[in-house]
């Protein structure tokens, strides 16, 4: 690469729990777009921090994710996670179809209608939680299983198998050198079981979402097979991930912050907009997603990218740039802002980002209705926090009431 400097490691160093990484914050203050080395992968890639170039790289086509299958790219995970029929994967036009029809089961009348659904499981959950008394582990009652509860209904996949599912999922998540082939083999499972299931819907449809998959155009195109496979494994892995982990995520900072659990215990008319406000502030995953290749040589940042190079961006830098956001480091709950990029942005910008905060309101709002004492039952230095994964948060999350 041109452009020479320093080569900075990625991941970085992580503190505690979920405080902000400070070389993350120096990269996006003093070198926003930074050269990184990461743990798996070859070569070196591009970082880029700032919300108005991450918006740029998201958006511009001169940025490829499609350009990257077969190459070996620079990544957070031995294992690849996306596969090359992914929609992850897929720059338009090839991504417009798909997207569209992914898109009719994620618009906010259909996610609405599943609100009281939802409502009940959250319901149900929070009973069993109540009837296994204090302390209880909010992981295991509430934030591990509402999520994927609410996709496989989606889905239409049957209880029995979920459990198997996430165990898929979370190895295909793992970051551990020695990982690779515990996450290609959970990468195949996965995809042998999709293909079963969506072959099984294509013969026999119901009125769930893999069967409007299965049998709805795009005009004349229909989803071929192994699209079909992927896109349902893709949902189902990414349609309860952030979610999950995110309740625990959201519920530990504002119990550890007294004077925004006060606010919104006194306004819980707050509560959509301290979920926006909640959701930018966390840093809510290790490193960074999926890598980019530069189409021709562009400019960015004051930085020529060549032509081949990749380029990954931090969404978790982008939404705490002072540019766009005043005092980024402090949680103000009736900031709101909709424009953070927890989601991404772009092409590739959450389908279900309408189910998640659905699910966060819900999830949330509930709890901290019904339990007006709700505490952490243990110190906070004694949570033990994930360390060897793309996503941070607690493992358990032991509360009192």
């Amino acid at each position: 690469m041109e452009n020479p400097g320093t080569v900075w490691d990625c991941p970085f160093k992580h503190e505690t729990a979920l405080e902000f990484d400070p070389l993350m914050r120096r990269l996006l203050d003093e070198e926003p777009v930074a050269r990184i080395r990461m743990p798996h992968g070859d070569g070196e890639a591009w970082l880029v921090t700032r919300y108005e170039d991450v918006r740029t790289v998201t958006t511009d086509r001169r940025f490829s994710r499609a350009a990257g299958i077969g190459r070996d790219l620079p990544r957070m995970t031995p294992e690849p996670i996306a596969q090359a029929e992914s929609i992850n994967l897929m720059d338009p036009p090839a991504h417009n179809h798909l997207r569209r029809l992914v898109a009719k089961a994620f618009t906010n009348r259909q996610v609405e209608a599943m609100r009281p659904k939802t409502q009940r499981i959250v319901d149900e959950l929070l009973d069993e939680m109540e009837a296994h008394g204090r302390p209880a582990d909010l992981v295991r009652h509430l934030s591990s299983r509402l999520p994927l509860m609410t996709i496989s209904e989606m889905l239409g996949i049957p209880e029995e198998d979920r459990p198997r599912l996430r165990r898929c999922a979370i190895t295909m998540m793992s970051t551990s050198p020695t990982g690779r082939e515990a996450a290609a083999t959970a990468k195949a499972e996965l995809r042998g079981y999709f293909t079963e299931l969506t072959a099984q819907r294509r013969r026999d449809p119901g009125d769930d979402l893999l069967s409007a998959l299965a049998t709805s155009r795009d005009g004349e195109d229909l989803l071929d097979d192994a699209e079909l496979a992927v896109m349902g494994q893709v949902l189902m892995v990414t349609g309860h991930d952030t979610s999950t982990y995110q309740i625990s995520n959201i519920v530990y900072t504002l119990l550890t912050r007294p004077e925004a659990l006060a606010t919104l215990r006194a306004r819980p008319e707050l509560l959509p907009k301290a979920i926006e406000e909640l959701l930018r502030f966390i840093p809510f995953r290790q490193g960074v997603g999926i890598a980019r290749i530069a189409m021709e040589d562009v400019e960015i940042g004051g930085v020529t990218v060549r032509k081949g190079e990749p380029v990954h961006v931090s969404y978790l830098c982008a939404n705490r740039d002072e540019r766009v956001f005043e005092r980024p480091d402090e949680l103000d709950l009736e900031r709101g802002a909709a424009n953070h990029m927890t989601f991404g942005h772009g092409t590739h910008h959450c389908a279900g980002a309408h189910l998640a905060r659905m699910e966060l309101q819900i999830a949330v709002g509930t709890l901290l209705d019904r339990f007006p004492k709700l505490r952490l039952a243990v110190p906070r230095d004694e949570i033990d926090w994930n360390s060897g994964s793309i996503w941070r948060y607690p493992q358990a999350l032991p509360v009192s009431w």
